[in-house]
């Protein structure tokens, strides 16, 4: 059985003339090297494809995989996530993670709040500033938020990003919008602690793989997962592994989001905590990093004792089993939604 990967790799880019920011989302070798290795181990043939564009060279010369390990978080537009599962369903080709609709919807931090408000899950409240006059119209008390609406990886937020007055708000988010060419998600800010959840599997089957504590220690950007926090995460945060009653109640509510969006095989929950202790839902990873050191979804798993290899098996298994491979052979035909037409709600 051969396995693509589809990635798109950090060296790949600045050699093109990106800048560090820019590719900050971008994979690194050693991360790639870790999921081949684990696929191998795992008894599988592997094939690096690499991005979008080797992608699309490899289609019209007429290559095909029995399954794509997908990461590639693409590289413009709000469905930049969704490119390469776009292809791979036009070309009736099977792969792992979650499908466009939900990776474009959860890349747009904006249309995911709506959602969950709709689900009736926990979640800041928010509003969405495309022009500095609609940051003067905002109307929810401060302090406030601020961040790009379809970032990840912590892109665009800094100290600044906390903001405590109209002037600041006004000012935020202008810089905001100037640099990232996009709109502004500002929400409420919350106080209480900020955990991460990790989750396997699909639908019904979905469980939780661990939750870890975000700890901040004193840093210029102190309480703020920021994109230099989580770059310099070994001297400014300390993860910890946490099972109490808040900790359990964000496992609940992480786990309804995942139902919610029909999320696939694997991925991450961010929250944080209201000043009543009740977590709320920050952002949605269905495309979790997954650098056997520094992601924070093979860290959690760590802390709960789930090693690198048994992750990715977690992942292989969840969508094998969702696209109805047996033995090791695809079946003649897949389910339209790939088996991730299951939803939840929970209520505040």
């Amino acid at each position: 059985m051969i396995i693509g990967i589809c990635y798109d790799l950090k060296e790949d880019y600045l050699a093109k003339g990106f800048s560090p920011e820019d590719t900050a989302e971008f994979d690194k070798s050693e991360t790639i090297d870790g999921i081949e290795n684990a696929l191998h181990e795992l008894g599988f043939d592997t094939d690096r494809i690499g991005h979008i564009w080797n992608l699309t060279s490899r289609l019209t010369q007429g290559d095909r995989w029995d399954l794509v390990f997908n990461i590639a978080e693409g590289l413009r537009g709000f469905g930049r996530e969704a490119q390469v599962p776009c292809l791979l369903d036009a070309y009736d080709i099977p792969y792992t993670f979650s499908d466009p609709l939900v990776l474009s919807l959860t890349l747009h931090k904006g249309m995911s709040k709506r959602i969950l408000q709709n689900l009736g899950i926990p979640t800041p409240a928010f509003g969405v500033v495309e022009s500095q006059e609609d940051a003067m119209k905002i109307g929810l008390p401060f302090p406030l938020f601020a961040k790009p609406v379809a970032e990840g990886t912590g892109k665009g937020i800094s100290a600044s990003s906390k903001i405590q007055n109209r002037k600041e708000l006004i000012s935020v988010c202008g810089s905001l919008l100037e640099e990232f060419h996009q709109p502004v998600l500002v929400e409420t800010f919350l106080p209480g602690r900020e955990f991460t959840v990790g989750v396997a599997g699909t639908g019904r089957e979905a469980n939780i793989l661990g939750i870890m504590e975000i700890l901040f220690k004193e840093s210029e950007e102190d309480n703020i997962y920021s994109l230099s926090n989580k770059e310099n995460y070994k001297e400014r945060v300390e993860y910890l592994r946490v099972n109490d009653t808040m900790a359990e109640r964000a496992k609940q509510i992480a786990l309804a989001a995942w139902r919610g969006f029909g999320c696939r095989d694997a991925g991450r929950i961010d929250l944080r905590s209201d000043a009543q202790g009740l977590p709320h839902v920050i952002e949605i990873n269905p495309l979790a990093g997954l650098h056997p050191v520094d992601s924070d979804l093979p860290i959690l798993c760590g802390l709960a004792g789930i090693t690198y290899h048994e992750l990715i098996e977690m992942i292989m298994q969840s969508a094998m089993k969702r696209l109805g491979f047996k033995n090791g052979k695809a079946p003649d035909s897949r389910p339209c939604c790939q088996g991730a037409c299951n939803a939840a709600s929970i209520k505040k």
